[in-house]
């Protein structure tokens, strides 16, 4: 399939398939909002739930305390609960076999 022909949410899974990548790089990539490409990941959950593919996510954390519980491992959140530090690393996706 061309890529004009497939949608957006296959070609994230494409992508995440070929390495893994961080959500403001699949917004850039695919020339959407952080918003968007996290919805696309949450439905990109339930497509694959077929067993022979699992999303992996290394959920946000800080930078200056570490602290990696956030409840939402999908955004970025905008600063740390334990800190107050806006310094966060951003989540990053993979699909693996």
């Amino acid at each position: 399939m061309r890529e004009a022909e497939t949608t957006t949410r296959r070609r994230i899974a494409d992508r995440l398939r070929e390495e893994p990548a961080e959500l403001s790089t699949l917004a850039e990539e695919f020339d959407a909002t952080a918003g968007s490409v996290c919805s696309h990941i949450t439905h990109l959950v339930q497509s694959l739930d077929n067993g022979s593919e699992e999303l992996l996510v290394a959920g946000p954390t800080c930078r200056d305390c570490g602290f990696s519980g956030f409840d939402d491992r999908i955004n970025r959140p905008s600063r740390c609960p334990e800190c107050k530090s806006e310094s966060i690393e951003e989540p990053a996706f993979t699909i693996e076999q």
